[in-house]
């Protein structure tokens, strides 16, 4: 891998986001990403549509994006997901997406959103075998 790849690989790229955003979102952002790695050490990060994090195993599992009062944590398909802690409180009206929006002092509740992305994971992978066998 020569030096211009390595400087814009997702991760460095994932990394400049959250150094460029320094504040709140950035340290927030920074938070999630580890409790996502957490959760599944296979995770693959992405940089899509023009700047978005994202987190794929078998699928996208979810994407980070940052806004003024907002991380927002779109899980790709989180109307399947059971949500038992309630992380979800974002586009909660859609039959595929659902949301966490994380506000500045917001606690996150780490052992349910690792829960989440286990689970989202869980749903990639029985879709991906499903579409093996058939």
């Amino acid at each position: 891998m020569n030096a211009a790849t390595a400087e814009a690989s997702p991760s460095r790229l994932i990394d400049a986001r959250i150094e460029e955003l320094g504040d709140w979102r950035g340290e927030t952002l920074a938070r999630v990403r580890a409790l996502i790695r957490q959760a599944d050490p296979e995770v693959v990060e992405e940089w899509k549509w023009r700047g978005v994090p994202v987190w794929s195993h078998a699928g996208i599992i979810c994407t980070g994006e940052t806004y003024k009062a907002v991380v927002k944590l779109t899980f790709a398909k989180g109307a399947s997901l059971a949500d038992p802690s309630g992380l979800f409180n974002s586009s909660l009206d859609g039959n595929t997406r659902r949301a966490v929006d994380i506000r500045e002092g917001d606690e996150i509740d780490e052992a349910a959103l690792k829960d989440l992305i286990r689970a989202a994971v869980a749903l990639n992978l029985s879709a991906q075998a499903k579409r093996k066998r058939g």
